[in-house]
């Protein structure tokens, strides 16, 4: 049985979104800075395959998928 998971699907969204930013930031090569230190630009590559993973297992887990 099929049952709505909206939360689920919320937080899938948010995760695609943060990787995408990171994509963004990867061909924009815009700064990031907090406080008085700039965020490297390697972190966006993990920014976008660590969200991504997330965001992709989060919609299997929304519709139920199972198996590879």
């Amino acid at each position: 049985m099929y049952r709505s998971k909206p939360f689920t699907w919320i937080a899938a969204a948010i995760f695609a979104i943060m990787a995408i930013v990171h994509v963004i930031r990867i061909f924009t090569h815009f700064r990031v800075v907090i406080g008085s230190h700039e965020m490297p630009m390697w972190c966006s590559y993990l920014g976008v395959v660590i969200p991504a993973f997330l965001s992709w297992m989060l919609c299997r887990e929304a519709r139920g998928t199972t198996g590879p």
